[in-house]
């Protein structure tokens, strides 16, 4: 382990502790195809079928959010706003509770968070099928949802690790996780765009509620070991701990600016879609479905892609090149008038961002040890999460602030509206953002090389030089 003061040097001890033994390293299939080969662990199956069924509904509530508020107020500033209100609790209380995520009991914290996640979605479609939703109801349950979110988030990375045996199997069900994810994210924005277009956006609130059932059920029947204890000491002691692990260690820290920057500028994008579907495009909320579905189908061949790789080598190389990918997409797509064209940028830049994300995950998630995973990863969190708010309301401030003024590409004249402006704007800091993490390589491979040589990931030394003598 990485101790506090910096020293990248790990103990043989520990290394064989996280070690798998050799008859676990390369377990049989059985039955299951390598780029599924995770779903052979049945704690992680069952999270993988409640999961699937939650996120679809998680991701009708978030298309139902944005459009109830634009539906409310036409406003992209209030866009902003709610996404803020909903995103800065993680940002607040998410290291405080990773410090509880390491004490406590990872499956019990997970089982509160769906159950209180469950209670906001039905108050959210109770409210607006009786026509009583105002945009300080939707600010206080997103702010509900927010402290919620930042015990899931750390408490579900977290947990990973639990519901899989074989390390080597991580990495997988990571990339698996995400594929779940973007299927949802596929799924649930063009079924809230019927839903909404047909009925309102309560019915999709309500099926979120009813589809957490799935995932509280799934969670109480695991058969799990028991989660190692360790000794606690003051909160804060524990969270200056976290905190110089994540700053002292190169890997990490470089990672999670990065995902800061991509974070702040980058993912805000979302909150503006109505802005695109509506004023962009002239379209409504099937429009706005369909381009949330095209950023899902992107980021799922990123995942599905990543699922098929049998080590987390090169993955390092990977994070800058999403970053990039992330970054030129969103600036076509802010360029975009066209309908199909809007698809297929908004395509490319799922299938960056899910790159870039998941491969950071699973870099995290081999190097961090045990007993400090769940502070790690709340910073991850917010990395990931955390600034996020902050960039809706920058992206929302922007696009209100900045005039449709004109811009010529050759012989053309786009006119473009502060929405447009602010996408190509951020995504241009995406890019600089990747070049920095370029120039990072070096120095993070000097680092992470002999931890992979330690872990078994890549041959010693001495393997390599019997290697060539056999060869």
């Amino acid at each position: 382990m990485v101790n506090a003061g910096g020293d990248c040097s790990r103990t043989e001890e520990k290394i064989e502790q996280e070690r798998p033994a050799p008859e676990e390293r390369r377990p049989a299939a059985q039955g299951v195809s390598h780029a599924w080969r995770a779903l052979r662990h049945r704690n992680f199956r069952l999270f993988f079928g409640g999961q699937s069924i939650s996120l679809i509904g998680t991701w009708m509530t978030r298309i139902a959010t944005s459009w109830l508020v634009y539906r409310l107020t036409k406003s992209a500033l209030l866009l902003g706003t709610v996404s803020f209100a909903g995103q800065i609790p993680t940002f607040l209380i998410a290291p405080f509770a990773g410090v509880w995520v390491d004490r406590l009991n990872r499956r019990q914290i997970l089982v509160w968070t769906q159950t209180l996640s469950m209670v906001q979605s039905f108050l959210l479609a109770g409210l607006t099928l009786s026509h009583l939703i105002t945009i300080p109801w939707i600010l206080g349950l997103s702010v509900m949802q927010g402290l919620v979110n930042a015990f899931d988030m750390p408490g579900r990375q977290s947990f990973m690790v639990q519901m899989i045996e074989a390390r080597e199997d991580l990495g997988n069900a990571i990339a698996i996780n995400s594929s779940m994810v973007n299927m949802a994210r596929l799924i649930g924005p063009s079924l809230a765009g019927m839903l909404i277009a047909a009925t309102s956006e309560g019915w999709c609130f309500f099926a979120d509620g009813v589809s957490y059932i799935a995932v509280i059920a799934s969670l109480l029947m695991m058969r799990l070991g028991p989660q190692a204890r360790r000794r606690a000491t003051s909160t804060f002691t524990e969270l200056k701990e976290g905190w110089d692990y994540v700053s002292s260690f190169l890997p990490i820290r470089t990672i999670l600016l990065l995902f800061a920057v991509v974070s702040l500028m980058g993912m805000p994008f979302v909150v503006l879609m109505p802005l695109f579907a509506a004023q962009v495009l002239h379209g409504g909320p099937h429009t706005l479905g369909f381009l949330m579905g095209a950023m899902g189908v992107g980021a799922l061949v990123s995942a599905l892609s990543l699922a098929a790789r049998r080590s987390v080598r090169g993955l390092i190389r990977m994070i800058p090149m999403a970053a990039a990918v992330f970054g030129i997409g969103l600036v076509g797509f802010g360029l975009s008038h066209v309908f199909w064209l809007s698809m297929l940028t908004v395509f490319v830049a799922g299938m960056g961002m899910m790159q870039g994300m998941a491969a950071s995950n699973t870099i995290i998630q081999t190097l961090v040890s045990e007993d400090i995973r769940g502070r790690v990863m709340s910073y991850y969190t917010m990395a990931f999460v955390g600034m996020a708010p902050f960039g809706s309301l920058l992206a929302g401030a922007m696009a209100h602030a900045l005039p449709t003024t004109a811009m010529f590409v050759g012989r053309m004249n786009l006119l473009l509206t502060g929405a447009q402006w602010t996408v190509i704007i951020n995504g241009a800091i995406v890019v600089l953002g990747a070049l920095w993490f370029f120039l990072q390589l070096p120095a993070l491979r000097v680092v992470v090389r002999p931890i992979y040589r330690e872990m078994g990931i890549i041959p010693s030394a001495k393997e390599m030089a019997a290697e060539q003598v056999q060869s």
